[in-house]
């Protein structure tokens, strides 16, 4: 093999912790020879990395669900790639396999943490996104916590998301009226048109507590929040009694330089005898293959539209990321790396 075509693992290493929003500044970008395997390893080509929230709490040096990442380490990140060097028995050179591999072109993994996935029953995207940890989420969240029944409405923000547009979609299968809260007339119009939501409300050019008693006649029995702050509170005055909160994420507060904002309407709570409670999608780790099993025949039976927002190219990391934190992903946002 030639100088010109050895291949280069590319990798984005944490350098420092942001304070607000990341930069470029905030990572190093590398280019290194791939890593040799040992025994019982292998090596994976990275074809695809999940742009996930989640990433920029991954940043931070607090108490959380899961260690924040290193300095000096490779950024954490959802993966789906290609075996090309195998030690292990149980991967073959390839299989295609999906896990937490980082953002990078190539991992080297004992195996631990990953799983086979078939590029022939579903797109190789579809395992990072409704097939993968943002299909999960969406999955337990609503049906395990938010417990929608048929008649009930279903409100979620971040609609046009990637977890958002997938709840919205087995609320309705599960009889619920749905409503959708995106920012812009073209995420609320996809929410009715493509993705068969009820009613959508554009918290960039509404007034959405207005907007929301308009399409919530009945209230709303279950709330699925991705972005915290003041939408949450304007949901909270719509609420019916027992009504469901389940708290996914809180995008609109995760680059605060400042205390985050917490509710304040929650004494809706109280006179409504309400919930609130938050979920970590690792805690379904043993379901997961039934929420798969699940998902997949609805995408085959045509219930569920699958969107993703693919940005090609490992060495635009920085930008990605922040698309999803200015509302400029429409669907799920992906990093691809092959090219």
């Amino acid at each position: 093999m030639t100088a010109e075509n050895t291949p280069i693992n590319k990798q984005w290493r944490l350098k420092e912790r942001p304070t607000g929003k990341p930069s470029r500044d905030t990572w190093d970008y590398t280019e290194t020879e791939v890593p040799s395997i040992g025994d019982g390893e292998i090596l994976i080509r990275i074809d695809y990395i999940s742009i996930d929230p989640a990433m920029r709490g991954w940043l931070n040096d607090a108490k959380s669900y899961i260690e924040p990442v290193q300095i000096g380490d490779v950024m954490r990140a959802g993966t789906v790639g290609e075996v090309i060097e195998s030690n292990n028995d149980k991967f073959n050179v390839g299989d295609f396999v999906s896990g937490h591999n980082g953002v990078q072109s190539y991992a080297v993994s004992d195996g631990k943490g990953l799983y086979k996935v078939d590029p022939n029953l579903a797109p190789l995207p579809y395992y990072l996104g409704v097939l993968g940890m943002p299909g999960m989420t969406g999955y337990f969240g609503l049906l395990k916590t938010g417990e929608p029944k048929a008649g009930e409405t279903v409100v979620v923000s971040g609609a046009a998301g990637a977890v958002g547009g997938l709840v919205g979609q087995i609320a309705k299968i599960k009889g619920c009226r749905v409503v959708g809260i995106a920012g812009g007339p073209e995420k609320c119009q996809f929410l009715i048109d493509e993705l068969g939501f009820d009613a959508a409300v554009d918290y960039k050019n509404e007034n959405v507590k207005k907007a929301l008693k308009q399409a919530c006649p009945d209230g709303v029995d279950v709330y699925f929040d991705n972005v915290g702050g003041e939408i949450l509170d304007d949901v909270l005055t719509q609420i019916n009694v027992h009504a469901r909160i389940v708290i996914c994420g809180a995008i609109s507060q995760y680059n605060n330089t400042t205390a985050v904002k917490g509710p304040a309407n929650y004494l809706s709570l109280l006179v409504n005898r309400a919930r609130m409670e938050g979920i970590v999608v690792f805690d379904n780790i043993k379901e997961y293959p039934v929420a798969m099993k699940d998902i997949a025949g609805w995408i085959q039976a045509g219930d569920i539209t699958v969107k993703d927002h693919i940005v090609k190219g490992i060495e635009t990391f920085p930008e990605t990321l922040m698309m999803l934190f200015n509302g400029e992903n429409f669907g799920k946002l992906i990093l691809q790396v092959k090219e």
